[in-house]
């Protein structure tokens, strides 16, 4: 087996590992060791995945696939976003503005201009799920600059941007699956997916994040205070 293949082959490892660790997490009692075990499972997965993706990415650019490296460049800085911001919402939660740094600043303005970059090259081959997701990253941004400038009022703000930024990496832990490990499998299997099948791989788990979060903001803060759930330790 050449080095890519392997390469590829521990990506789509630790993207499994991160699938099953995040229902694991999502699933346990908030705030409670499983809860907080998984999650830390979940996060180094996804960190496996993002650090395999890089090689994968340049060697897109290598044979001359822009548009794919550009694509694949900007899930792994939209990912390596969420990621970062649900990481840091613990570590930091006692302290909101120390979250909203300089850093925070500089993170959201690189998903703004990779956003652009990615609806321009969808723009010239004519793709609409390139400029349809370019969204996620002018969203991410956008929501940024506005939460810097008008912090959260909550005293557990810093569990609105948890829940928020892990839904967001469950997005890209289901993309991943649906638009190409169950793919696999089915063509294995000797099927050809229907042709709108890519779009509802890749924009339904999106949209079920957007109703999950909108859902855990009714139930944890229609009344304007946050849930008691046990503070997870800074890890």
């Amino acid at each position: 087996m050449d080095a890519y293949r392997t390469l590829v082959l521990a990506h789509a490892l630790f993207g499994t590992a991160a699938l099953l660790t995040f229902w694991s997490a999502a699933f346990a009692r908030k705030g409670g060791p499983l809860h907080r075990g998984s999650g830390k499972v979940y996060l180094l997965a996804m960190v496996g995945v993002t650090i395999s993706a890089l090689p994968i990415t340049a060697m897109a650019f290598a044979r001359g696939h822009d548009v794919t490296g550009t694509f694949l460049a900007y899930l792994v800085l939209i990912t390596a976003t969420v990621m970062w911001l649900g990481w840091r919402a613990v570590r930091r939660k006692r302290d909101q503005a120390a979250f909203r740094d300089r850093a925070y600043l500089t993170v959201a303005l690189l998903n703004l201009v990779a956003s652009v970059a990615v609806f321009a090259a969808g723009w010239r081959v004519s793709q609409p799920l390139l400029m349809g997701f370019s969204l996620v990253g002018a969203a991410t941004g956008v929501e940024m600059l506005y939460r810097r400038a008008r912090p959260l009022q909550s005293a557990r703000w810093w569990l609105k941007e948890h829940y928020s930024a892990m839904m967001g990496c469950g997005v890209a832990t289901h993309v991943a699956f649906l638009s190409i490990g169950l793919n696999r499998i089915v063509q294995a299997l000797g099927f050809a997916p229907p042709s709108w099948y890519s779009l509802i791989a890749w924009f339904g788990p999106l949209l079920a994040s957007l109703a999950a979060v909108a859902w855990l903001d009714r139930k944890y803060f229609a009344d304007g205070r946050a849930p008691a759930i046990a503070a997870p330790r800074q890890v």
